[in-house]
């Protein structure tokens, strides 16, 4: 391959893992809409017809780059459907089955080319569409699929991809090459891979681009320089090739009074996808902003009684409007990485399904909330979490449908998923309608462990705390969906190292809920700036619930030096932060404390005064050696020096 034509087909890679991320989304939702529809006489061929148009969009672009694997799976699928449109095949279980199992395995093949991994095998999957499809009698070709003669005129690139840049040696010619993909082209062995292949032998290939055209027809134009006689590529046009001299397009179209009707490219003309990285870097330079924005106050703030106060009203006045403005860019750059919340509630549906089909259960995944956005980032590292959580409703949370019927249940089981947005938070529920927990058969295992001591209630806090260490199930036998103890401590660690929390409700005979709070962005927040024996803190917003004063008496200390508060009618117990990070508390008659909460859990972290609130932005600590519980990363005012964040969600839920 020629060093341009790699850098078109490098460059149009992450083009091709959006797109087909897209596609596969809405193959997961209308597969499901499928499965329901199973059984009857008449299906809707729309739906058919959308599947149909996903899969022919993904076949041409895996060929393009030369992903055979998912071409091969995306043309036994189609043939499924095309048969189901022709009713040539009825609509069966069996034949939803392979169609489900073929999109699975078409998303892993595509993630494992996305992270450069080895292939997953794709027999079983091969395997069972081939079972479906049989052989089918043949028809003439639909006229999507008729390859498109050759034409003598001169052909123009689409307009929106711009003249693209090249030079023409001696002898050479442009030309714009189209191909249309066809199933009685691939029996043959004719794709845009081997299309390509071809183009790459007789020159350089210096434009690549996909089409829509009407109807969902995907054409593939390639524009090739080239000294090749075009009597070298006249037998091509029997496997579905089109060709004519490639001539550049004016410069403007007023120039000619000629109006450019360009062809349909993939995804909507108003939507511009953007790498995330590109949009951290941005973001990471308004976080540079806001710091220098932070020194700009500080300096104003030293120079006020050398400034005539006419002055420093007007600087105030700039100073603020820069404040606002920068406020406004964040949440612009935000906005951005917001995605909603369904992309990985659709996902669950999967997996339900599968775990509902192996356990023959019958199951209803009711969502709520799936409008409801978060940071591109949190949904990434959540979508394992939450597959752990749902998971183990239907493993631990719901009963067989005999046990059910017994108890006066109704016979299917419920998971509920819900979402929703409180203030600068996000809040994920994950109810099921099963048998609860099993406080005492938790107790038991617990105190043979020594996780609990013999006579210590077991709350939900507590219980959740247990559940959450590594290692302990009380499950003897471990199966596909695993017992609520295996990855409940990764779906922990993961809210708190996402500043958020976890919490547990369950009762038993009722059923049990997990409740997440994450915030909705880790980037840039608002904070309270507080200062602990002489050194600064800053305490996330979102975290705080209330700050009250208090004085030394108002303390009660119990019997195993555990500190206490009276709050609005009951106690809350505090946490010195002085105390827990070795420093000297420097508070003189009174201090403040910052009530904050973990899940059902409250406590009050004491500090010895509160400098203010500002906006900061949020650096991760990365390296092991210097993490410690309790701090959530670091960040600086603008005068240079670094403060500690502190993770009010991890100090409550590590006290005891």
């Amino acid at each position: 391959m020629t060093p341009a034509s790699t850098n078109v087909f490098t460059e149009f890679l992450d083009d091709y893992f959006a797109e087909c991320d897209e596609h596969l989304t809405a193959m997961r939702r209308n597969l499901l809409t499928l499965e329901s529809l199973a059984q009857q006489e008449r299906v809707d061929v729309s739906l058919l017809d959308e599947l149909f148009r996903s899969l022919h969009t993904i076949k041409g672009l895996s060929g393009m780059v030369g992903l055979a694997e998912a071409e091969q799976l995306a043309h036994l699928m189609e043939s499924i459907l095309r048969a189901l449109r022709r009713h040539q095949l009825d609509l069966s279980d069996e034949a939803v089955d392979a169609l489900i199992l073929g999109t699975r395995t078409l998303e892993q093949v595509i993630a494992t080319r996305q992270t450069r991994q080895p292939l997953p095998d794709i027999a079983p999957a091969i395997k069972q569409l081939e079972a479906i499809t049989g052989p089918l009698p043949d028809l003439p070709p639909s006229p999507e699929e008729t390859p498109t003669a050759a034409t003598e005129t001169r052909l123009p690139l689409p307009r929106e991809s711009g003249p693209p840049a090249f030079t023409l040696r001696e002898g050479e010619r442009a030309w714009l090459f189209q191909f249309t993909p066809a199933r009685a082209l691939a029996e043959r062995g004719i794709s845009v891979d081997s299309i390509r292949t071809r183009l790459q032998e007789i020159g350089q290939i210096v434009h690549a681009a996909p089409r829509i055209q009407d109807g969902g027809k995907v054409t593939f134009e390639f524009l090739v320089t080239t000294d090749a006689d075009d009597s070298t590529f006249t037998p091509w046009q029997e496997d579905g090739l089109t060709w004519a001299p490639y001539e550049p397009p004016p410069p403007t179209p007023a120039a000619t009074g000629l109006k450019a009707v360009p062809t349909p490219s993939i995804g909507p003309p108003n939507v511009v996808r953007v790498d995330l990285t590109r949009v951290d870097d941005l973001m990471q330079t308004i976080g540079d902003l806001v710091i220098s924005r932070a020194r700009l106050e500080d300096t104003l703030t030293s120079l006020a009684r050398h400034v005539p106060a006419a002055q420093q009203r007007q600087l105030q006045e700039i100073n603020q409007a820069l404040e606002r403005q920068l406020r406004s860019l964040r949440e612009g750059v935000m906005r951005l990485r917001m995605v909603p919340l369904g992309e990985i509630f659709e996902r669950m549906k999967f997996v339900v399904r599968d775990l509902a089909r192996e356990r023959r259960q019958e199951i209803n995944l009711a969502l709520s909330g799936q409008e409801t956005e978060i940071d591109k980032l949190v949904v990434e590292r959540m979508l394992d979490p939450l597959l752990h959580l749902v998971r183990n409703a239907v493993s631990h949370g719901l009963e067989p449908a005999e046990e059910r019927l017994a108890q006066g249940k109704p016979a299917e089981g419920t998971i509920a998923l819900r979402a929703a947005t409180a203030g600068d938070s996000v809040i994920i529920e994950i109810e099921d309608d099963g048998r609860g927990i099993d406080r005492e058969r938790v107790a038991e295992q617990a105190r043979a462990q020594g996780l609990l001591d013999a006579e210590a209630p077991l709350d939900d806090p507590t219980l959740l705390d247990i559940l959450c260490t590594t290692g302990f199930s009380t499950r003897r036998q471990a199966d596909r969906a695993s017992g609520r103890g295996v990855g409940l401590d990764v779906v922990k660690k993961t809210v708190e190292e996402l500043g958020g929390s976890l919490a547990l409700d369950t009762e038993v005979g009722r059923g049990t809920r997990f409740t997440i709070r994450l915030p909705l962005t880790l980037a840039i927040v608002d904070a309270l700036i507080v200062s602990v024996g002489g050194q600064r803190f800053a305490v996330p917003l979102p975290s705080v619930r209330e700050v009250i004063e208090a004085r030394p008496k108002d303390v009660t200390v119990l019997g195993n030096e555990d500190e206490m508060l009276s709050y609005h009618g009951d106690v809350l117990p505090l946490i010195r932060l002085a105390a827990r990070f070795g420093l000297q508390e420097q508070f003189e008659r009174a201090f403040y404390v910052l009530v904050a909460a973990h899940g059902a859990k409250a406590a009050g972290i004491v500090v010895d005064r509160i400098l203010g609130q500002r906006e900061i932005v949020v650096r991760a600590i990365s390296d092991p050696l210097i993490q410690v519980p309790g701090i959530a990363g670091a960040t600086e005012l603008g005068d240079g020096r670094p403060l500690l964040i502190i993770n009010p969600a991890v100090l409550i839920g590590s006290r005891r």
